[in-house]
């Protein structure tokens, strides 16, 4: 890893938005860690890119294990730009929704936020950045009402964050990405693929790339006067509206 760059750390990097992410602020000349619980695929993709002459490493720790978060941290020079993008997604009727299932979309989805934030800010140097993915789906939305909640959660604690953190002049902003083209989205019946892009003013799917574009805006160090806010991705969705 270059010592004269600023680095970066993307969380969930391994794939889908965070991979393209973690390739998009290495071409935007950033070291790179990568930071996934999947080992293979992680070591993988950091080769691939690593072959394609960019400055990524990877990490592999469970963002649950606090400690494992803590030691990561202290074995790292101070991150210029956070990018807490891992996170889990399942679909549960409304009256099907457990305790267990609230408690562990909290526990990936904001405390992991939470305390790798914390422990990233405390070296961080003033004027970092923090981008937080959120999800368009904390606006509402049917069959996951934990991960709703999970993800608006996310969005308080940026704003909270954004205003702890703003005397440093480090900025903290989150992104809410829609319909994203990954395989969470590949795994869906044609019909159910069919009936989602039909909501779409634009017609389509995002990709990671669309993604990885507006970290990249958010987290560039002329983007000075942005913080606190919700950045959303989603073709137009979050708008409303029949479309017709």
């Amino acid at each position: 890893m270059n010592s004269s760059k600023p680095i970066a750390l993307v969380t969930g990097g391994a794939g889908g938005m965070g991979l393209a992410t973690v390739e998009r602020l290495a071409r935007d000349g950033f070291a790179v860690i990568m930071i996934d619980r999947d080992e293979s695929l992680a070591k993988r993709e950091t080769q691939r890119l690593v072959e394609r002459g960019l400055d990524v490493q990877c990490r592999v720790i469970d963002l649950t294990d606090e400690d494992a978060v803590r030691g990561l941290v202290r074995s790292l020079p101070p991150v210029q730009a956070l990018v807490n993008n891992a996170g889990i997604f399942d679909e549960r009727k409304f009256l099907e929704v457990s305790n267990a299932d609230f408690r562990r979309a909290y526990e990936v989805n904001l405390i992991a936020v939470a305390t790798l934030t914390q422990e990233v800010a405390k070296t961080m140097p003033d004027g970092g950045r923090i981008v937080n993915i959120a999800s368009r789906a904390y606006l509402g939305a049917k069959n996951h009402p934990h991960y709703v909640a999970s993800k608006a959660a996310v969005v308080g604690y940026t704003r909270a964050s954004a205003m702890e953190l703003a005397p440093r002049g480090i900025l903290v902003n989150a992104i809410a990405p829609g319909l994203i083209d990954t395989p969470i989205l590949r795994a869906l019946t044609p019909e159910r693929l069919a009936a989602q892009l039909a909501l779409q003013p634009t017609g389509k799917a995002g990709r990671p790339e669309d993604i990885a574009q507006a970290v990249s805006f958010l987290v560039s160090s002329q983007t000075d006067f942005i913080t606190g806010q919700v950045l959303f991705v989603d073709g137009g969705k979050s708008l409303g509206g029949s479309g017709a």
